[in-house]
Parts: C-alpha cells; sequence; structure tokens
C-alpha cells in the first residue's frame, strides 16, 4: 500500500506547544500570538484579564470562530468577551493552550474560519 504524506492545507500550522512558547511551522513564539490559516501575529499584546477591545486583531481576520488558548490550564474570560463575540456573529471556544494548538490544526485543515489566540505568561500587559 502506498501511503502519501498529505501537505497541510494551512499556510499556519501549530507544531508544538509548551508551558511558555508555541511553535507555529518552524518559527518558536515566546509571546502571546494569534494564527491564522493564512497569516500569524506574534506580540499579541493583552491585558492580564482580557477585554473585548483585545479582541479586536483576532475579529479583523473574520474568524467564525475563536479557540482562545489560556495557558497551561483553562481561564475563563469575562461574560463580556463572549457576549462582544456572540454579538458579531462569532462562536469563542476556551481551553487550554495544547488543546487550542490540537483543535486549530484539526478546523485549519478542514479549511474552517478558524483563529487560534495562544496566551503565554510573559506577555500580559497592564
Amino acid at each position: 500500500m502506498q501511503l502519501i504524506e498529505e501537505t497541510p492545507k494551512a499556510r499556519f500550522v501549530v507544531r508544538a506547544v509548551g508551558p511558555d512558547a508555541v511553535l507555529v511551522n518552524d518559527r518558536t513564539c515566546r509571546a502571546s500570538l494569534i494564527v491564522a490559516p493564512n497569516q500569524l501575529i506574534e506580540d499579541w499584546r493583552h491585558a492580564p484579564e482580557l477585554t473585548p477591545e483585545d479582541l479586536h486583531p483576532i475579529l479583523a481576520l473574520a474568524p467564525d470562530v475563536i479557540l482562545l488558548g489560556t495557558g497551561d490550564r483553562l481561564r475563563r474570560p469575562s461574560i463580556t468577551v463572549y457576549g462582544y463575540c456572540l454579538s458579531r456573529g462569532v462562536g469563542i471556544e476556551v481551553m487550554d493552550n495544547a488543546a487550542a494548538g490540537r483543535t486549530y490544526n484539526v478546523l485549519a485543515g478542514e479549511q474552517r474560519a478558524v483563529v487560534a489566540a495562544f496566551m503565554l505568561p510573559a506577555q500580559a500587559i497592564a
């Protein structure tokens, strides 16, 4: 049986997730970041407690769903953040960074309009 390695359909693929870094393709990102199938935004600035304004660069990518990775454990954002997304017709799923990376790869591979945002510990700004 011949096996053919499938080439990812997304330009940006999450290869690994660690406690303080995310490997996207061959680039190690140590600051919070946003990944879409065709765009990588490094050094995403966000408040320690996520606000609707922090979502502007994510929503500018016009996703159907946002995967919010909140670090090594699940940290739910305020109800205001959920409402802000839903009022714009965008779903938001909150999970730890490892789960966000896995889920992003599956949805991006299905050519879905998905954006993953990874919150890394050293990057939150006041």
